[in-house]
């Protein structure tokens, strides 16, 4: 297999942290380049201790255009910049993990595999989905594709603190975390948007409200969905319909059995279980915000790109303890 030769911009955070240690260790992957303005002409261990005696990378303060693919891991509104900044040979392929693209503009596809698998196959450009918006879809998608959410939907999630990305604020540094929960953007979280548009494109028939309250938790990694709807249905017969849309997903699990957050953390799964209450369908999902919410998707859309196995190198063990 030949190495497909990849480069990053934006390197030094938790997303571009995270992409680093699943490419690493790729079988089909070499890692051109790993670009960061703050970090540059530093050993990568220095921004990421845990990958000492795994690279001996720099970062680098520039960025070159002789690889495959370019990984853009940059913040909200920077990967628009650093595009119209830079002139891209057409045949670098580019997955980008902020939200400048996610509304599929300037070519890009949106690269949700369980949604839009065959596009992301003949896709040069891929927006990366956000963390909140991955779980929520998952948790929804069978829902909306059968009809059957037509009125207002809740849902409530909370995600841990590598959310909030790398940089210090009031509302991620430990002393505020830690022994706290609050909540934050009421309704108008900006996931929506792309949640939105995703559920009409699969269902033109129904246009639900996302009654959406996110949550600030007081751990590292991970996002809990809860989410229900008025459903006339059995229990069986939901398990049954979400069970047959993800057979094909090598990391979305549909679960007959109470499921935790630790099922996912520090892999690239979405575990979803369905429960009949009170006239409601109660869906439950969770991923790793990190992982299956951002690098370890990302890797997923870059092996389908690439006609790689979907799942390789991302067989992760999770934390079980």
């Amino acid at each position: 297999m030949n190495s497909l030769k990849v480069g990053i911009m934006g390197g030094a955070g938790y997303t571009g942290g995270e992409l680093l240690r699943l490419l690493l260790h790729h079988p089909a992957v070499s890692i051109s380049f790993v670009h960061s303005n703050s970090q540059a002409g530093k050993p990568l261990h220095h921004a990421h201790p845990d990958l000492l005696g795994d690279t001996t990378l720099l970062f680098s303060a520039a960025f070159h255009t002789e690889i495959d693919l370019l990984f853009l891991c940059m913040g909200h509104g920077e990967a628009g910049k650093f595009l119209t900044a830079n002139a891209i040979p057409k045949d670098v392929k580019i997955i980008d993990l902020s939200h400048d693209f996610r509304d599929e503009s300037q070519g890009f596809v949106y690269g949700l595999p369980e949604l839009k698998k065959a596009a992301i196959q003949q896709a040069d450009r891929i927006a990366n989905p956000g963390c909140f918006a991955t779980a929520i879809q998952l948790a929804l998608l069978p829902a909306i594709a059968q009809g059957w959410i037509r009125k207002d939907v809740h849902v409530s999630g909370i995600t841990g603190s590598t959310g909030a990305g790398k940089g210090l604020a009031d509302t991620s540094h430990f002393s505020w975390r830690n022994q706290n929960t609050s909540v934050y953007k009421l309704f108008n979280h900006q996931h929506l948007i792309e949640i939105g548009r995703n559920f009409q494109l699969l269902n033109t028939a129904v246009t639900p409200k996302i009654r959406f309250v996110p949550y600030r938790g007081n751990f590292s990694r991970g996002i809990w969905i809860t989410a229900y709807f008025d459903f006339e249905g059995s229990e069986a017969d939901a398990l049954e319909t979400f069970e047959a849309y993800y057979k094909d997903a090598p990391f979305t699990w549909v679960s007959d059995q109470d499921i935790q957050l630790k099922h996912v953390v520090n892999t690239n799964k979405c575990v979803v279980q369905v429960q009949k209450q009170d006239g409601q369908l109660v869906v439950f999902s969770a991923i790793d915000n990190l992982l299956k919410g951002a690098s370890g998707q990302a890797v997923q859309n870059m092996n389908l790109m690439y006609g790689f196995e979907e799942s390789l190198g991302l067989k992760l063990k999770a934390s079980a303890f």
